[in-house]
């Protein structure tokens, strides 16, 4: 059994968990596991996140799973140990495969040589237990690695033939029986023949609903499952009473009707919803299983002697040297050492221009080379890939919930109890006022009462807009870490904007120097102190300044939004902005004055370099403004948000790229926990606000917006912070970004709308309402059809979603 020292999340692969309301349930029983820290069932992902104290718990969590009727994907193996001796052999060997993370059951028998393992595939698999048995000294004879492993994806579709096996054949089975049933009641042993066609639908290929709800009720709870073997059961049970007791109503001068037709439809058309649920939910998917198709299996690697060697992608370590030939995937995150080639890196970025790597470019997991020929040094590999994560963050976003799903959760959890509440008084109500048939046609009415509920529609409403939603987003480019930033997003009215790096390039360079008196040493110190220096602009100085010798410096110190200062020979030297040198006195010479006024009008920073006296030189800096920045602008403005840009600049800077863009409100020389503030501030004003950075500075201010939106190209704190990343930093992502998350959120309120609509109006017709009225009654046949449909409609409407622009 697994051992979870670290506390790490063990997902649990779920079968059965349909909607909300079987979630809720598993929840539950996970909650009475004793040993079980912490516990999450994600619908989307259909699977539960627990963590546990200790080994044991596992297997009494998988237990309990499957106690409530629903299915933990494992898998069951026998292997021939070899090298056991006595039966304490057999002990050992046995614990030693208990102990290994995914285990939920192992046991070996020493008479046999057998060990039978049960494990979750998506943690373990044969080869790992085959280690962990030989660094005991013993062995495990498996068949080859490819062989033997069963993905979950092969179990999955596994379950999927036998559904579409049994969907068929209940079909096939149903049609003679409502042939008949509807045309030839008169023949010669209609009864029996209908008897012996419905029998096997309901007791074979719909046996799993009968066991599902048995093993609910063990536990005081309910399930759509209970409702289907309800309705069917009572159909067919009361069938059966009629055909070998007709006596008992013809006595009562009444006719003795069966309902075989009726109750294997019923489980015919639910099997056939069933099916065309899963079809479309395995769409809903779709993204994520692109994803992960674009990591190749097997990677050449140079060898240390320069001979080329294929290994498996499992193998791959950090720092080996990687050749990437023309129209292969890259495996792993790297650096580029040798060649150059243009990179396809549309599938992570949504950006379909291929981009050039050259010597020292990063390139990443699941990118396509186009044609040329490089070498590149592993950096990240395994989970650590940028691929791995985003697979993850999408995942994880996938089953997260909207703030909207817990009204609905607190609806599924009592629909249906409330449900069999209303299928029992309205047979009553039959009974009393039904006159001669009242037994009959309440009994009737109970059972479709209790077909066409759907809470299944109820559950699926949410989630798999938000798996749609969320895929869309990850194929674009745009990675939303939450449902709950995704449901949020469509309020947002104002929109402030970082400027280097969001709005410009985040690419300084410097384009002009003008020197008071130029001298060598001056060069040197100015170069010593920008090398020290962590700011963005430094390093444009350093680039700039490449070929100059450096000079020992003491007493270096980082001020904050202002600059920087150094001592050399006893002498004090800054590097920083105006503000830095008037709080120092500095005076400033009028011909430098002049050239900074004209490069600020200009748009470029201007950074000065003094001595504890006066100006030494002054440089100017310029980020270019991305190209898509305009046009976003743009975009954002005409949806009738606010836009605000704060930068570090001066205010000359800030007003040309202001202008540039068609910003009207901005902010200059804001340091950055003065970000935050005009968060709040906006914030308090009734907006909801949106911050779009890419820096260390910008966190802050990110985790106080109600949304963050982090640049891609950025830090990694940034995108850790911010619930919404844009990989390829792109500004024309974020309207696209808002335009999804209101498709999303009204694609939510449809479905719900529908669903809702659906069973209000749905289970008083079924009752009988109609029936003063007009003499309409409900047949079940076409509840059970109506039921099935529900399911899939809210799954069909949240596909939608994929073709929206």
């Amino acid at each position: 059994m697994a051992t979870n020292n670290n506390k790490d999340i063990i997902y649990l692969p779920l079968e059965g968990v349909e909607s909300e309301h079987c979630a809720l349930i598993v929840e539950k029983g996970l909650a009475h596991v004793e040993g079980i820290e912490t516990h999450k069932v994600e619908l989307n992902n259909q699977r539960a996140a627990i963590t546990v104290t200790n080994e044991e718990v596992l297997a009494n969590a998988v237990t309990a799973i499957k106690d409530l009727g629903y299915g933990v994907t494992t898998v069951k193996k026998v292997f021939p140990v070899l090298g056991m001796t006595c039966a304490s052999c057999a002990g050992s060997a046995e614990s030693i495969v208990s102990y290994e993370p995914g285990v939920v059951n192992a046991s070996v028998n020493f008479a046999s040589g057998n060990l039978t393992v049960e494990y979750l595939p998506n943690i373990t698999n044969a080869t790992k237990l085959q280690k962990a048995v030989q660094g005991a000294g013993y062995d495990l004879l498996i068949e080859d690695e490819t062989k033997q492993q069963e993905t979950l994806e092969a179990i999955h579709e596994k379950k999927f033939k036998q559904l579409k096996t049994n969907t068929m054949w209940s079909v096939l089975l149903s049609l003679p029986v409502v042939v008949i049933g509807m045309f030839f009641m008169n023949m010669p042993y209609a009864n029996p023949i209908m008897w012996a066609f419905s029998t096997p639908v309901l007791l074979w290929f719909g046996k799993d609903f009968f066991i599902n709800a048995w093993k609910q009720a063990k536990h005081r709870s309910a399930n759509m499952d209970t409702l289907v073997a309800l309705s069917t059961g009572i159909a067919y049970i009361f069938s059966v009473f009629n055909m070998l007791f007709p006596k008992f109503w013809e006595s009562r001068g009444l006719e003795a009707h069966v309902y075989f037709e009726a109750a294997s439809v019923i489980i015919a058309f639910i099997l056939l919803g069933k099916l065309l649920e899963e079809k479309a939910k395995g769409n809903t998917s779709s993204a994520i299983k692109k994803l992960m198709g674009l990591q190749p299996k097997t990677v050449v690697v140079i060898q240390p002697d320069g001979m080329e060697k294929q290994i498996p992608i499992e193998e791959v370590n950090v720092n080996d040297t990687i050749l990437v030939k023309p129209g292969e995937k890259i495996a792993v995150d790297g650096i580029v050492i040798t060649g150059s080639s243009y990179v396809d890196e549309s599938m992570l970025s949504g950006e379909p221009v291929p981009v050039l790597k050259e010597e020292n470019e990063k390139v990443f997991a699941g990118t396509i080379n186009q044609k040329g020929s490089f070498q590149f040094k592993a950096l990240k590999v395994g989970k650590e890939t940028m691929l791995a994560q985003i697979i993850k963050m999408v995942q994880d976003a996938q089953g997260s919930k909207a703030p909207v799903q817990k009204l609905v959760d607190k609806i599924a959890g009592i629909f249906v109890p409330v449900v069999m509440s209303i299928a029992v008084i309205t047979f009553i109500i039959w009974f009393i006022l039904g006159g001669d048939n009242g037994v009959v046609q309440g009994l009737l009415a109970a059972i479709t009462v209790l077909v066409i509920a759907c809470p299944c529609a109820l559950g699926l409403a949410t989630p798999t807009a938000i798996m749609v939603g969320v895929g869309k987003g990850a194929e674009k480019g745009i990675l939303i870490k939450d449902a709950e930033s995704l449901e949020s997003a469509k309020k947002v009215n104002a929109i402030i904007l970082d400027k280097t790096g969001t709005i410009t390039e985040g690419k300084p360079e410097v384009t002009g120097i003008s020197w008071l008196q130029n001298n060598n040493t001056a060069k040197n110190i100015l170069l010593s102190i920008e090398k020290k220096s962590e700011h963005p602009l430094a390093e444009a100085v350093v680039k700039f300044l490449g070929d100059t010798a450096t000079t020992p410096l003491t007493n270096f110190d980082s001020i904050t939004g202002k600059g920087a200062k150094a001592d050399y020979d006893g002498k004090t030297f800054f590097v920083g902005n105006k503000k830095l040198l008037v709080e120092n006195k500095v005076t400033i010479a009028e011909e430098l004055l002049k050239q900074a006024d004209g490069w600020s009008k200009q748009a470029k920073t201007v950074i000065w370099f003094a001595n504890s006296k006066e100006a030494l030189s002054v440089l100017a800096i310029s980020d270019k403004i991305k190209e898509t920045s305009v046009q976003a602008i743009k975009e954002l403005q005409a949806m009738n948000i606010e836009l605000y840009m704060l930068t570090g600049d001066n205010e000359a800077t800030a007003k040309s790229i202001a202008e540039e863009t068609g910003i009207q409100h901005y902010k200059a020389e804001v340091l950055p926990q003065h970000k935050a503030d005009f968060v709040k501030e906006l914030q308090q004003q009734g907006k909801t606000v949106a911050m779009v950075g890419d820096g260390i500075n910008d966190s802050t201010a990110l985790a106080t917006a109600d949304v963050s939106i982090a640049m891609g190209k950025g830090s990694d704190i940034a995108m850790d912070v911010a619930k919404m990343t844009i990989i390829s930093s792109d500004l024309s992502k974020i309207p696209q970004a808002i335009k999804l998350s209101k498709q999303t959120v009204a694609t939510i309120k449809q479905n719900l709308f529908w669903a809702f609509i659906y069973n209000l109006i749905g289970i008083p017709i079924a009752a009988g309402i109609l029936y003063p009225i007009n003499g309409f009654l409900l047949n079940p046949m076409i509840a059970g059809a109506a039921m099935a449909m529900s399911s899939v409609s809210v799954v069909t409407n949240s596909l939608r979603l994929k073709w929206k622009k």
